[in-house]
């Protein structure tokens, strides 16, 4: 069935039309949960907060944009609100998960033991460059580097201009490019 037919019955409450829109983007809610957070339960529990408030305010999606932009914006707002939560639960954490993620994605393609040694230099040099930046810088640059956003998907979900996007990915890069220092 086309997407917007479900849409469309999923609003009107028809629960199996809705059953077939989690299953269809089920998947790609728990990666980008999981990116975030980095802790499987958390990116699960996340994923069912996401499709719960998604039921509830189906009637409400005013389709100016596609159900995935919309449902990637439910899940940045899920896991930012699980993060601020646990942040004041447990005081601020120094190493953040998803400058973890981040740092893991540095390719390692049998190397030798030097470039071994570079390497995971480089990737802890990463996470903790990460972890220093504002939010935001780590949020836009999760968004591009991780889930491999466009700009332009970008600028839908965080409800910004295409330029304001733009701009913070790239002083999200030179911040973290001038806490690497050397390690470039």
């Amino acid at each position: 069935m086309e997407e917007h037919t479900l849409i469309q019955r999923a609003s009107q409450g028809d629960e199996q039309a809705f059953a077939q829109l989690v299953e269809r983007y089920q998947n790609q809610v728990y990666r980008q949960a999981l990116r975030m957070l980095n802790h499987p339960e958390d990116a699960a529990d996340v994923t069912q907060e996401v499709f719960l408030k998604a039921w509830r305010n189906l009637p409400a999606f005013r389709r100016d944009s596609s159900l995935s932009t919309w449902l990637y914006r439910l899940t940045d707002h899920a896991a930012i609100d699980l993060l601020r939560r646990e942040r004041k639960r447990q005081g601020d954490a120094s190493l953040d998960d998803a400058a973890q993620e981040l740092a893991a994605q540095i390719p390692c393609p049998a190397p030798t033991p030097e470039q071994a040694a570079e390497r995971q230099e480089l990737r802890r040099a990463v996470t903790q460059g990460l972890a220093q930046l504002p939010l935001e810088q780590r949020r836009v640059l999760v968004l591009r580097e991780l889930q491999g956003l466009s700009y332009e998907e970008m600028a839908g979900l965080l409800s910004l201009p295409l330029g304001t996007v733009k701009s913070r990915v790239a002083r999200a890069r030179l911040a973290l490019a001038k806490l690497l220092g050397d390690h470039r």
